[in-house]
């Protein structure tokens, strides 16, 4: 007997056996026990969903001798020829392959001629949206006015690259990604009738793995049992996947988190053993990040065991979320850089020893240095950073003698080294322009709104009105490469432009200076009363740009 894949095998026949689509059965049904059947449907929606499925089910409920609650009987002549594929009537058409204007003009040519057996001719075109921009046009006429005994059936994962004038003729009906649990129970059934023994665990794993598809779920399935064991669990179906074990994605993420390099890239070069893909390691690895991120906000972590739990907590337990979504973001960048290297296993490698080492530094003053510079290339700094430039800084801020040598040579350098026209543009300010008195309070706003970026950037500015239309925002602490095109962009242009004009009243431009040559008209200020924390006080002081991320 022939060999027929699970996907195929286990194809529903019925609407009731169609999962995760109820609110799309339900309607065609009723039209089918109405009698109020269209002349065309557009059926959109990813792999695997149950396009295709729907639509022969559909064609066998409108052709049935005998239907039942808008169900096919399957057992009448009609169901039967349908469901051998003997039936002259209902035509499945690819258009991945057959899409030029012949095909279609072929169609055109057929649907004059009544139905052999059936009551309805049906065209069933999968894959529409490969149709050619001539064979769409040659189609246009047909499916708007088909004869009554022809209904069109169009399926195509990219509905947007329709014709608009084919979207309008047809009924459309977006089938959505299957949730894990359907999933799971379609699976269980068709491994009770194929005598398949498989724990919970795989089942949740093969139903994350398809991604809201039943046919892939049902080919992950099907490819465990071709060795003839019919007993799977998790190890079984990651081996085949090319997904890691748990144990070798939580080493080396408990390696970053503990800042051990050798244990790191001991566990990476247990991964290379192993012959596992880079990329899909990388992918556990920013998916485990998030589970344990997730698991810290919200305790949950259904799809891991429970010792596999305990892993999470001691992990959970000795970071902060500022740190995890740190970890993701740089495994998202490593991510983008190997897609275009052809030296993934270097660049692999080197980006996890930078992780393991903006972990750790062997002093405060090289933490300090390497914070400077990641602010320097526009990096986010977490608040434990924070502190420890405080515990450097402090010190130095609390010996007189250090403090009046460190303000004593830049004003014998100003003399010396500041040439007649810096001193003209330090001195100068053009006559008509003023400070902008609300600056503070656009500020306050900012942040009020959550523009933390936006606001962090913008601290130790001065606004000047230089005009009637033009603010100018002055950087006293310089503007590098990263904060210009942080702030230039539209969206921030727009939010900061909406803010200056709301305060003064009228519509304003707005221009950026650097003004690190340049001395401010107030060098220090009081901290201020209403500031959140004394940590954000002291980093105002520290006169660079920063990005926080608030707890």
């Amino acid at each position: 007997m022939q060999y027929t894949a699970l996907y195929r095998k286990f194809r529903p026949k019925n609407f009731y056996e169609i999962v995760g689509q109820d609110h799309i059965v339900q309607t065609l049904k009723n039209q089918i026990k109405s009698d109020r059947i269209g002349h065309a449907y557009l059926f959109t929606g990813g792999r695997g969903t149950g396009k295709t499925t729907t639509a022969k089910i559909f064609a066998r409920a409108i052709n049935c001798l005998n239907p039942k609650d808008g169900e096919p009987c399957n057992e009448c002549e009609i169901c039967k020829s349908m469901l051998d594929g003997s039936l002259t009537d209902v035509v499945e058409m690819d258009a991945a392959s057959n899409n030029s204007v012949e095909d279609i003009r072929d169609i055109r040519e057929k649907i004059n001629f009544l139905p052999t057996r059936a009551k309805y001719r049906v065209y069933i075109i999968d894959e529409v949206h490969m149709l050619s921009t001539g064979a769409f046009n040659a189609l246009l006429k047909t499916l708007e006015e088909p004869p009554a005994h022809v209904k069109f059936i169009l399926a195509t994962t990219e509905p947007q690259k329709l014709l608009a004038t084919i979207l309008s003729r047809c009924q459309r009906f977006d089938f959505k990604k299957i949730s894990n649990q359907d999933l799971i129970k379609r699976m269980k059934i068709v491994c009770d009738e194929s005598n398949i023994k498989i724990t919970d665990t795989a089942l949740n794993l093969i139903a994350t793995l398809s991604e809201g598809a039943a046919r892939d779920s049902l080919s992950i399935l099907e490819r465990c049992i071709q060795d003839g064991e019919t007993n799977i669990d998790e190890n079984k179906i990651k081996d085949l996947v090319g997904i890691p074990k748990f144990e070798y994605v939580n080493n080396i993420i408990q390696a970053i988190i503990d800042q051990d390099i050798e244990n790191a890239l001991e566990a990476t070069q247990n991964v290379l053993d192993q012959g596992k893909d880079l990329n899909n390691f990388l992918w556990e690895m920013i998916k485990y990040v998030k589970d344990i991120l997730i698991f810290k906000v919200s305790k949950k972590a259904d799809i891991y065991s429970k010792d596999e739990k305990e892993y999470i907590q001691k992990i959970s337990e000795k970071t902060s979320k500022e740190e995890l979504i740190n970890i993701i973001y740089k495994l998202s960048e490593l991510e983008n850089k190997m897609k275009w290297s052809s030296q993934k296993t270097i660049v692999f490698e080197t980006e996890i020893i930078k992780l393991c080492i903006n972990q750790d530094t062997k002093s405060l003053e090289e933490r300090i240095k390497k914070l400077e510079n990641k602010i320097e290339n526009g990096q986010v700094i977490t608040a434990k950073e924070i502190k420890e430039k405080q515990q450097v800084i402090k010190p130095k801020q609390d010996d007189p003698q250090k403090e009046n040598a460190d303000t004593s040579k830049p004003k014998e350098k100003n003399i010396e080294e500041t040439s007649n026209q810096e001193k003209e543009s330090q001195e100068k300010e053009p006559e008509n322009s003023s400070k902008l008195s609300g600056w503070q309070k656009v500020l306050d706003n900012l942040k009020k709104q959550g523009k933390v970026m936006l606001y962090a950037n913008l601290i130790n500015t001065e606004a000047v009105e230089e005009n009637d239309m033009t603010i100018k925002i002055k950087f006293y602490s310089g503007l590098n490469s990263f904060r210009k095109e942080l702030l230039q962009k539209s969206e921030n242009m727009n939010i900061l432009t909406k803010e200056i004009s709301l305060m003064c009243g009228k519509p304003m431009q707005i221009k950026f200076e650097d003004a690190s040559s340049a001395k401010p008209q107030e060098t220090k200020k009081e901290p201020e009363p209403e500031k959140e924390n004394q940590e954000k006080s002291d980093l105002m002081d520290l006169d660079i740009p920063i990005n926080i991320i608030e707890e």
